[in-house]
């Protein structure tokens, strides 16, 4: 089953804009793989706007800053 067309687009859209965000980082795309633990393909997958598992879209959204990883706490 592929994307709704408006959807295809916003994810092409968005996987341009995280190989920008990694580019601007001065990260390489197998430095990105690595840090976020996704395999290259699935890095390239996510670059060029194809659907992949939530998981995957984060850690790679966390490693090139566009979004926050939390921060843990330890009890006093």
């Amino acid at each position: 089953m592929s994307a709704r067309p408006g959807l295809t687009r916003d994810m092409r859209r968005m996987g341009e804009n995280l190989r920008a965000w990694r580019k601007i980082h001065g990260l390489t795309a197998e430095m990105v793989a690595q840090r976020a633990r996704v395999s290259r393909d699935t890095l390239r997958a996510i670059e060029n706007g194809h659907s992949t598992s939530s998981e995957n879209l984060l850690a790679v959204m966390q490693v090139v800053g566009v979004i926050h990883q939390p921060r843990t706490t330890h009890p006093a």
